[in-house]
């Protein structure tokens, strides 16, 4: 069981949030069921005194803030906007003291505060988490792994387009970069 310390481990939890967890095509878990993981990981992170970092994804109205490079299949962007509350983290997960941070793009690190935020505490783990697994996930995952972090996956607190997207990560590419664990076999230990 892999135990760690609090004062250097901190839990990052991407994309919980109104507009990504209640999508319905996703596998091999829910979006509820990916997120009631991490928010019970979150509260055991936050019982040891450890820090807990919600990440969401936002975008301007017009999209002026979004990557626009050409590829071969672009992400669809609604007309108009998102929702109002797409951005928006879910219900329950958000508890003051909570580190927020809001990206732009698929990974964390990039155009964000969030290594400044984590070294300046003193992490030098991170227990990774969230939606999806092979997107936003992955590269966090892929970022802090080349910011010399120590990566672990909560593989149950993540879900994503389908089982073999999920799967790929999970079996293939998180191997190289990170542990995967199951959340309940996580231990933080002063």
């Amino acid at each position: 069981m892999p135990e760690f310390s609090p004062a250097t481990t901190a839990l990052v939890l991407i994309d919980l949030q109104q507009g990504i967890v209640p999508m319905p095509a996703l596998a091999p878990r829910s979006g509820a069921d990916a997120a009631a993981a991490g928010i019970k990981l979150a509260q055991r992170f936050r019982a040891a005194g450890a820090p807990v970092v919600l990440v969401n994804v936002a975008f301007a109205a017009d999209y002026g803030d979004a990557l626009k490079p050409p590829v071969d299949r672009p992400m669809a962007h609604p007309e108009g906007g998102f929702p109002a509350n797409f951005s928006d983290l879910v219900e329950g997960l958000y508890r003051p003291g909570d580190i927020l941070v809001t990206k732009h793009q698929w990974g964390a690190f990039y155009g964000t505060d969030l290594d400044v935020q984590l070294r300046r505490r003193g992490i030098r783990t991170i227990v990774l988490g969230g939606i999806a697994t092979n997107i936003g996930v992955e590269s966090t995952a892929r970022q802090a792994h080349e910011h010399a972090y120590e990566v672990v996956i909560a593989e149950d607190t993540t879900t994503s387009f389908s089982s073999e997207m999920h799967a790929f990560a999970i079996n293939a590419i998180f191997p190289m970069l990170s542990r995967v664990v199951k959340s309940d076999d996580i231990e933080l230990k002063r």
